[in-house]
């Protein structure tokens, strides 16, 4: 969260004690607002510029009667190249549709409070990101915190005589620390680990503050780590879903992994600890145990309706980052912990729990879809929906229904309802871009089994350009995924858009190759120091099994993809004999000595390539580096074109430009697209359109003959 200065918290505090603002009034008004994006679309195919126009639908909260739902949508505007975030709210069944805020300003995670009579959520409309209240209608606004460190997060309690709040604090010492003279110097002096991370140096760390609520201001507040150099919730991705509240508004129960520098960086031992607000006392729930298999990540705890159990998502192994998330239910009195989808060979990727305190609901990927999933507490899993979705979050709505997000390889994401009282029985509520996708049309996607080099069945999504017609021969494309332990399941990108790449005339096949969850454990744990083995076998089993139809053409095969799909295009580039005509590697690591020093997560490494490459008498170590893509540059012979950014600081954009000089060194045909500002993702709308139009550039120059 960036300071504001001076001047600018002295108007907010004066803005807060001016109280109610009209909320037809827009705020800032020398900024543009940007709302929902109007396209006409030619010849009915995906471009770009619809990905571009379409809102994304992201968080959301039902109102305590379980009547209407409040959810944000996030708007972009190409020609700004900058993004909005606005709140609606609906019914339950998705009638009487209202959006709530009108300002140039974002407003986010909206939270019903005072027995549904008001909704409070964030918004920088002051300078600095704070907690604000109105009515469900969206009048009467007001500000309710005035922090100033500004807010992440919040979460009142059930009682709402206090907030929990996200702010961040000072982590480290500054240059201008140790020496004040040098207060304009921009060096830093880095004793230890974790200097970076993700996309930035660490000097600031997100903390939990709670803090007093009289109904009407946020009171002075408390830091739950005060003086504690650690994270909560953990960085990159946590946020306020990593804290909880005690149904008795006493105690809260938060994520964090109480480790820092060469320790946290070989490390995934993250814990759930309670803390009391009225003795200021911790507790590790983890660790009570010395028999507790709870050494990886602990995250996200949700007390149960009746608060005698808490539940979390927990990972049983340390340093092992794509270990299957188990859904552990503990009782607080007994500290009896119970392990409710052992039998799902698979991870949970978010649960809620149901109002009887019987029965938990959850999502996870099986066999390429992410469904929803019920458990109760003896570990009885039964599947709930079906079809060519994915599922990606669960809350209750009602004694009846969930509430959920889903989309697929054909569809943003949506709003939905299940009812639980009738098997697959889901509902749609929302038609956020309707308007848009009335005027697409989508290529045929269907599953393509493959048997592998070794004899095992492989599954394969295949997107067909939407006016497919067999007795034409299509350029076709292998899309390698990334993770290395992210499922090929019905995702939907506004990036790597499978839909996107159909629309420009291309076949596309992407298999869950060995590596990916969804087909069990065995399946999942044979890349980990294996990167050159069966998982590469598998992109060239699922490529040559599509080749074998008579629509595509052989002459005619490329390869794209990003992060460890980089890598598998860099490590394919040298040992493809000759199946492809061009590659697109993105955010791949090419040299695997290299990427061991520059990474900052070092139990990826340690865990996926077995530790570091000068231990000579470790087999898979050796096993591992021996597959570093730059060892076999010399027998690279295709075009290839490689994309980074220079804030990626998982995998430094010294690999793509690496095997970009390497590719020109040989005389290979090779394009470097670099982005100073972007990181391991492509976020800023003009970059985002730059990024698509040089992959297809590149693609057609080597694949459609016919357009040079």
């Amino acid at each position: 969260m960036k300071k504001t200065d001076l001047m600018t918290m002295t108007a907010a505090m004066m803005f807060a004690a001016s109280g109610y603002v009209n909320a037809d009034t827009p705020a800032n008004t020398d900024k543009p607002v940007i709302g929902k994006q109007e396209i006409r679309i030619k010849n009915k195919k995906l471009t770009p510029e619809a990905l571009w126009a379409m809102g994304r639908i992201g968080s959301s909260s039902v109102s305590p009667d379980g009547k209407q739902i409040a959810y944000t949508v996030s708007y972009y505007s190409v020609k700004e190249n900058k993004s909005h975030t606005v709140i609606y709210v609906m019914n339950a069944d998705g009638t009487n549709n209202l959006l709530l805020t009108h300002t140039a300003d974002s407003e986010v995670e909206p939270t019903w409070i005072k027995d549904g009579s008001k909704i409070a959520f964030l918004t920088a409309a002051s300078g600095s990101m704070q907690i604000w209240e109105m009515n469900p209608d969206g009048s009467e606004r007001k500000q309710l915190s005035s922090y100033e460190g500004g807010i992440e997060g919040f979460k009142f309690s059930p009682d709402e005589s206090k907030v929990l709040f996200i702010s961040q604090v000072k982590y480290g010492q500054r240059t201008s620390d140790i020496y004040p003279d040098l207060d304009k110097a921009s060096g830093k002096v880095i004793n230890d680990l974790m200097y970076k991370h993700w996309d930035e140096w660490v000097e600031n760390i997100p903390h939990p503050f709670v803090a007093s609520f009289d109904g009407n201001q946020v009171g002075a507040a408390t830091d739950i780590l005060k003086d504690e150099p650690y994270e909560s919730p953990m960085k990159p991705f946590g946020g306020i879903e990593q804290l909880a509240w005690s149904n008795d508004s006493k105690q809260i129960a938060y994520t964090c992994r109480k480790k820092t520098g060469l320790e946290y960086s070989v490390s995934t031992d993250s814990d759930i600890y309670l803390y009391n607000t009225e003795t200021g006392e911790t507790r590790n729930l983890c660790k009570e145990d010395a028999t507790d298999k709870n050494l990886g990540y602990d995250t996200n705890p949700k007390f149960s309706p009746d608060g005698k159990s808490i539940a979390w998502q927990s990972m049983e192994r340390n340093g092992y980052e794509s270990d299957r998330n188990r859904l552990c239910v503990m009782n607080l009195k007994s500290g009896e912990k119970t392990y409710v989808t052992e039998a799902f060979q698979s991870g949970v990727d978010d649960y809620c729990w149901a109002p009887d305190g019987k029965t938990l609901y959850f999502v996870g990927v099986w066999h390429a879809t992410s469904m929803v999933h019920s458990t109760n507490l003896k570990g009885e899993v039964k599947q709930l929906t079906d079809g060519m979705y994915d599922y990606t979050s669960v809350a209750m709505l009602n004694n009846k229904q969930l509430l959920t997000k889903r989309h697929s390889l054909s569809e943003a994401d949506e709003l939905f309802t299940v009812d639980l009282k009738k098997k697959n029985a889901v509902t749609r509520i929302t038609k956020e871009n309707n308007q848009i996708f009335s005027q697409l049309q989508m290529g045929k996607v269907e599953a393509r089994w493959t048997k592998t080099v070794d004899g095992k069945d492989m599954l394969s999504w295949v997107v067909y350009p939407a006016n497919f017609n067999p007795n034409k021969k299509y350029p076709t494309l292998l899309f390698c995924q990334g993770g290395p332990q992210s499922p090929v399941s019905q995702f939907w990108s506004y990036r790597w858009n499978l839909q996107l790449m159909a629309a420009n005339d291309y076949i596309i096949i992407a298999p869950n190759r060995r590596g990916l969850p969804g087909f069990g454990m065995e399946w999942l744990e044979d890349i980990s120091t294996n990167y050159g083995d069966h998982c590469m076998d598998d992109y060239l089993s699922a490529i040559d099994d599509i080749a074998k139809e008579p629509y595509v053409d052989k002459d005619r095969l490329g390869c794209v993809g990003a992060s460890f799909g980089g890598y598998s295009v860099y490590w394919l580039a040298g040992h493809h004999n000759k199946r492809f005509k061009a590659f697109i590697a993105h955010d791949g690591f090419f040299n695997m000595e290299q990427q061991y020093l520059e990474t900052e997560e070092l139990w990826f490494t340690n865990w996926d390539l077995g530790g570091a490459y000068w231990e000579k008498n470790n087999p898979a170590v050796q096993r591992s580096y021996a597959n570093s893509p730059h060892l076999f540059v010399n027998k690279w012979d295709t075009p290839i074109l490689c994309i980074h950014g220079e804030k990626d600081f998982r995998i430094l954009a010294s690999q793509g430009m690496a095997a970009f000089n390497a590719a020109k060194l040989r005389g290979v045909p090779a394009q470097l697209l670099i982005f100073p500002d972007e990181n391991h993702w492509v976020l800023k709308p003009q970059n985002g359109i730059l990024w698509q139009r040089t992959f297809f550039a590149w693609l057609d120059q080597w694949l459609k003959p016919e357009n040079k």
